[in-house]
């Protein structure tokens, strides 16, 4: 506590100390919230661990750690930059401390700024959670140094299994499963080629340190390998320090699996069953599930009994995950270790009831592991979709930023867990993953578990940033995945051109104009009264029946509105529509029981000029409602000029200009690189859609520029 700190000396680093709180009620921000518990802590009351624990990362995976530990009665120590000053999981540890400014270099990957708030405040343990400094070799052996523990593995296991380049060679020593490739490092692009030609395309260039889909690239030919080379190797520098890459055979829609394993300091060594993680962009997941609708109880013990294979190879003890890559007959081939707690380790925790992070502590003490392989079931299914602030139209997310101006999760439905470390009035910025949360469903079946993420995305309330909830919610309702029938390509397969959110059949549709319709004359029925004396309106509101004019795109539909008590009938395109429901035009959420049928849509905004965003089926839809005299008059207004984008190039997210290819007066052509954005450490290329002369560049290298901020233009 702030009484007890100021009995140390604090290093200059530490001089922002800020403060320290006892748990607030945010903290069921960041845990379960159901009826009935997903996991629990068995530790026995007389098992002493530590008092204190320090988290070294932010966001959601420090709330979730602080709230396990408050469980066991462990204090907790948050550290924080200083634009996390006001963070969730700052609110709730017991002290915190600043560590350093925004940039991640100088706050959470500060080691001597953390090695001093561990001094300072006493920790016994660091739990460093997933990304910044949970692999870093060199954290745990300055840990080590002090005497302080670090909740993981040793640094021999993170080292061996941190360079993909020696894991795969370990692995293969301990007879596990690895993709044909390249075992050394790559020095050069023309190397590179060499390489990839001797393999065969298609391959996979990596980075050889790190992970998160960072620094890989996929090559079909020859001058991929070049881009894929250059792009890897920077990507791969800026997120990791090493600028190391790999090659090897890319195994084409494959699905990704993974095994979770848990080991002790005493040789026993267990695999938690597998997680299907195939739903991916970017390499990086989308929504992940518990257990795979693929494996048969046959190739889940073998790629389990594999994984434990590798974790004694290495002597592994802590929580970890194993990779597989897994091919359409079943072969499986390992692809990494994860030497840290997964991001999506709680689809793990629902199927088994083990908190994972209870788990690491206790083996980071010195314990025996309390069960044995037979111990541990399958028990239902669990689905996590990652609900990040990005712009799913964009390369199915490019990063967004801004404030949530009003934020609420679906914590009112049974079996739904929501990890996060954000509430409403938080801001996602641009040195920060974009995470918003993980949201966790649970079922006695898939179906049931789906069927709840469905309603939970329905539910989740999000305002001041864009967000992929649009989809998710189309990926967990797709009937290829619903059957199961998914790989790494799922994305691209299902969407060829790009995401362009839920394509409304006619019956859809004509739910959707009748609720708009609905709210529009519930809205004018509410501002028809003023201090109960009537004013005018712009529809006439003493009848029960109404015409109105409803637009959605270039779509433009005659209507008619009857009300009988609190049913609406909406004639539209010749067919009926039935709508009642809670009309609470003040809540974000408005139940709705359209044609029967259940249905949860969200009123974003509406204006003066009908324009009413309603968000349905999980995307948002413009829909325009005018009185039938309304839309006569706005046919005469004129429409204004939309932008020309063939000649111009504005930035698609917010981040920072790594490189500038062109000059004014330059001739380029079409598809040829203009310059270079990157955006939480990955690097995108911008490219001209035309052939043209540069008339002017507006930005240069290390420039930070916001989302539709002008970059070049051409003649």
């Amino acid at each position: 506590m702030i009484g007890n700190m100021a009995a140390h000396s604090v290093p200059s680093t530490l001089k922002r100390l800020l403060f320290a709180v006892k748990c607030s009620p945010l903290q069921s921000r960041c845990c379960v919230v159901q009826r009935e518990a997903q996991y629990s802590t068995i530790s026995s009351p007389n098992e002493k661990t530590f008092d204190k624990i320090l988290i070294a990362n932010r966001g959601e995976i420090a709330c979730r750690v602080i709230k396990t530990c408050k469980k066991m009665g462990i204090q907790t120590v948050a550290v924080h930059s200083d634009v996390d000053s006001s963070a969730v999981h700052v609110k709730i540890a017991d002290e915190a401390v600043c560590v350093g400014s925004a940039p991640t270099s100088k706050s959470y990957l500060n080691m001597d700024a953390i090695m001093d708030a561990i001094r300072v405040t006493g920790a016994q343990a660091v739990h460093p959670g997933y990304g910044f400094l949970s692999e870093n070799k060199e954290f745990a052996k300055r840990l080590a140094a002090e005497g302080v523990a670090f909740i993981g593995p040793d640094t021999h296991a993170i080292q061996a299994m941190g360079d993909k380049i020696e894991s795969k060679l370990i692995a293969k020593a301990a007879k596990v499963n690895t993709i044909p490739g390249f075992d050394g490092v790559v020095k050069t692009a023309e190397e590179a080629v060499k390489i990839a030609q001797q393999i065969g395309y298609p391959v996979m260039i990596k980075a050889s340190a790190g992970g998160g889909g960072k620094g890989m690239r996929i090559a079909w030919n020859d001058e991929e390998t070049r881009e894929g080379f250059r792009f890897s190797s920077q990507e791969a520098a800026s997120s990791f320090g090493d600028d190391r890459l790999l090659i090897e055979k890319y195994i084409d829609n494959p699905r990704h699996i993974e095994i979770q394993v848990l080991a002790d300091k005493h040789g026993n060594a267990l695999w938690l069953n597998e997680r299907e993680c195939s739903i991916q962009r970017r390499n990086q997941k989308v929504v992940e599930e518990a257990p795979s609708t693929f494996l048969d109880p046959v190739t889940r013990r073998a790629m389990g009994e594999q994984a434990v294979q590798l974790a004694k190879a290495v002597q592994y003890s802590s929580a970890g995950t194993v990779e597989f890559l897994v091919d359409s007959k079943k072969n499986f081939y390992f692809l990494e270790m994860n030497t840290r707690l997964q991001v999506e380790h709680p689809i793990t925790e629902c199927i088994t009831g083990l908190d994972l992070v209870e788990q690491m502590i206790r083996v980071a003490k010195g314990y025996q592991l309390q069960h044995t392989q037979e111990d541990i079931p399958i028990n239902g299914w669990a689905i996590e979709c990652r609900v990040y602030a990005e712009d799913p139209y964009k390369s199915f997310g490019l990063p967004s930023i801004g404030r949530l101006s009003q934020y609420q999760e679906p914590l009112n439905l049974d079996k739904v867990r929501v990890d996060s470390g954000i509430q409403e009035g938080s801001d996602i910025s641009i040195y920060y993953d974009p995470m918003i949360s993980k949201l966790i469903t649970y079922g006695a079946t898939r179906a049931e578990a789906l069927g709840r993420m469905e309603d939970a995305l329905d539910n989740y309330v999000i305002r001041g940033v864009t967000h992929n909830i649009p989809l998710l919610r189309e990926i967990i309702t797709h009937p290829r995945f619903v059957s199961g029938h998914i790989s790494t390509n799922f994305l691209p397969e299902v969407y060829p051109d790009g995401f362009k959110g839920h394509q409304l059949e006619a019956d859809a549709k004509r739910e959707l104009l009748a609720s708009a319709a609905v709210l529009y004359i519930a809205a004018e029925l509410r501002s028809a009264k003023v201090l109960s004396t009537q004013r005018v309106a712009s529809t006439p509101v003493e009848s029960s029946h109404w015409e109105l004019c409803v637009e959605l795109g270039e779509e433009r539909q005659d209507v008619q509105i009857s009300k009988s008590g609190t049913v609406y009938t909406v004639e539209i395109d010749g067919a009926k529509v039935e709508v009642w429901g809670a009309l609470n035009l003040a809540s974000p959420l408005l139940p709705l029981t359209v044609n029967g049928t259940h249905r949860m849509l969200q009123c974003l905004s509406r204006d003066a000029a009908g324009v009413i965003v309603l968000q349905y089926l999980g995307t948002l839809f413009k829909v325009r409602v005018l009185s039938k005299l309304a839309a006569e008059l706005n046919s005469y207004m004129p429409e204004k000029a939309s932008e020309d984008t063939s000649s111009i190039l504005r930035s698609p997210m917010p981040g920072t200009v790594v490189a500038v290819s062109v000059k004014p007066g330059d001739t380029v052509a079409e598809g040829q690189e203009i310059c270079v954005i990157e955006a939480m450490k990955m690097q995108n290329s911008l490219t001209a859609i035309k052939q043209a002369k540069v008339k002017s560049v507006h930005c240069k290298p290390g420039e930070t520029v916001g989302e539709g901020d002008l970059l070049v233009e051409l003649e």
